[in-house]
């Protein structure tokens, strides 16, 4: 234990509910050579939670950042050849697999079997959140970026200074819930006219000046719901999440479990839905049983949203927010082989 604690800190990433997520995955632990997919690898605290406790594991660590890919390489090459990263964004999990059996890194037995798990820790990692040149962070002042793939040419500093005041103030209702939203748009077009918007302090500084005081002393940093926005916006994150759920779940084999954690109410409202369709049978109400082919997919295993415990809040205050669900494949209605079709490049 103080070995782990050691690693953890030495990688400055302590992954939320850690010992919940081992309980939820090991549901799925059935079968020779079970695969789990860690979606959002970040730093790769979560992977190396499942390749310990399951010993017969191979762990597959998706994500979009070159920075993250490499820390959780370097943080977790003990483990060999049971552990292999592949950099796309999540709702390239059908991409990853694919091209991962035809290369040999992945048992092409997966396709009859399906993944025993998978895993996937939404929104801005902690080590992105640490590296302040990333701008994800408003406590800093650093460049106005927010991309998770820095291939990608959409920042936060381009919505600022390019976007109408329509779109802007769109952002920021929808992906922010932010009250002010228009008055918010209306001083970022009135200041971008003077200078273009290039760092966080700056942005800071005008939500300090557009949020009435009184609505500042309630609801956390005034700038929490304005980079939220942008950071869902420059790497649509609720597009990519709509994708990402019929793909993943569609990996899943008999038994699999599938874990989401959400943040952010947007990001748990469309996990939840998409579970509970899932979930549900397609049998016509009014009948006595399910007809052949109807019956429900998945069964819920937590019961509403899962939050952290008050005592994990205390020592990671970063899971306070955490919502999970999440959901165990009781049966399969048409295919034997997985997956149904070969995704498109996401990456």
């Amino acid at each position: 234990m103080e070995q782990q604690k050691e690693q953890h800190k030495e990688h400055g990433h302590t992954p939320v509910m850690r010992d919940r997520m081992v309980e939820l995955i090991g549901r799925g632990m059935n079968g020779a050579a079970p695969v789990i997919v860690d979606g959002t690898l970040g730093a790769g605290g979560h992977s190396e939670a499942f390749l310990e406790a399951f010993p017969d594991a191979i762990v597959v660590g998706l994500d979009r950042d070159p920075n993250a890919l490499a820390e959780a390489q370097e943080r977790l090459t003990r483990f060999g050849d049971r552990f292999c990263s592949y950099r796309t964004r999540f709702d390239g999990i059908t991409e990853a697999l694919e091209d991962l059996i035809a290369n040999g890194v992945v048992p092409e037995s997966v396709r009859e079997t399906g993944i025993s798990g998978f895993l996937f820790d939404l929104g801005v990692s902690s080590m992105q959140l640490d590296q302040p040149e990333r701008g994800f962070a408003y406590s800093v002042d650093a460049p106005l970026d927010m991309r998770m793939d820095p291939s990608t040419s959409l920042t936060a500093a381009e919505i600022l200074n390019t976007y109408s005041h329509g779109d802007i103030a769109r952002v920021l209702k929808t992906y922010g819930d932010e009250r002010f939203a228009g008055k918010i748009a209306s001083a970022v077009v009135r200041e971008r006219e003077k200078e273009p918007f290039t760092t966080s302090a700056r942005l800071v500084e005008l939500l300090y000046a557009t949020i009435p005081a009184a609505a500042r002393r309630t609801g956390g940093h005034p700038a929490k719901r304005t980079f939220q926005a942008l950071r869902v916006e420059v790497n649509a994150e609720l597009e990519s999440l709509s994708q990402l759920i019929p793909e993943a779940t569609r990996w899943l084999g008999i038994g699999g479990v599938g874990v989401f954690m959400s943040y952010q109410s947007l990001e748990d409202k469309i996990v939840k839905q998409a579970l509970t369709k899932l979930c549900t049978s397609s049998t016509p109400p009014g009948l006595p049983m399910d007809l052949p082919g109807t019956e429900a997919e998945f069964e819920m295993i937590t019961r509403g949203s899962e939050k952290a415990t008050p005592e994990e809040i205390e020592s990671n205050p970063r899971a306070a927010p955490v919502r999970v669900r999440a959901a165990q494949r009781v049966s399969a209605r048409e295919q034997t082989t997985f997956p149904l079709h070969r995704s498109k490049d996401r990456a």
